[in-house]
């Protein structure tokens, strides 16, 4: 089975593979996969493009804190808006590679969907901004990007992995 196909296991965030980096790959757990989540990276949003397309797969900010729902901000009347109001789900994954390389997906059902407000804006604008570029942001969006909505993922089926420090097998490069 090829690396990353979960068997049966796929809420838990459990994998399961016979390849050679099976064997250095640890799930995460519930706390952990949900800390992770919580740190301020860039997400791949994935949602469904239609038959015959591949996904829509975006970078995007998001905001989540553990045990709750995830949330991103995206522009009212953008393609991938309209995508997940079709589809009714989504999927956010967030990677590092250092110290080690880790990943969380996360896939589930929209929650709700609400308009865009000053109180998110400036939430998710101070997440992954220095403070004193916030504002500046904050100015940008308003100008240039027009309504927003912020879109809720129930978080449903979970996936992870930290493939730890020796990841890579010897003579691998």
């Amino acid at each position: 089975m090829p690396i990353g196909q979960a068997r049966g296991a796929a809420s838990s965030g459990q994998i399961v593979s016979t390849s050679v980096y099976a064997r250095h790959m640890v799930s995460l757990s519930v706390r952990d996969r949900e800390s992770f989540l919580a740190e301020p990276h860039v997400a791949a949003l994935s949602v469904s493009a239609g038959q015959g397309r591949g996904p829509c797969t975006v970078p995007i900010w998001y905001q989540y804190a553990p045990g709750r729902e995830a949330w991103v901000l995206t522009p009212a009347g953008s393609r991938k808006a309209g995508l997940i109001e079709a589809a009714g789900r989504f999927t956010l994954m967030v990677e590092r590679v250092m110290p080690t390389v880790r990943y969380v997906s996360v896939e589930g059902p929209v929650a709700r969907t609400v308009p865009g407000t000053d109180a998110l804006l400036r939430e998710i604008a101070a997440r992954y901004l220095p403070p004193d570029k916030v504002r500046a942001y904050i100015e940008f969006a308003e100008a240039e990007l027009g309504e927003q909505v912020a879109i809720y993922l129930h978080p449903e089926r979970w996936l992870t992995a930290d493939l730890g420090p020796g990841a890579v097998p010897p003579g691998v490069t």
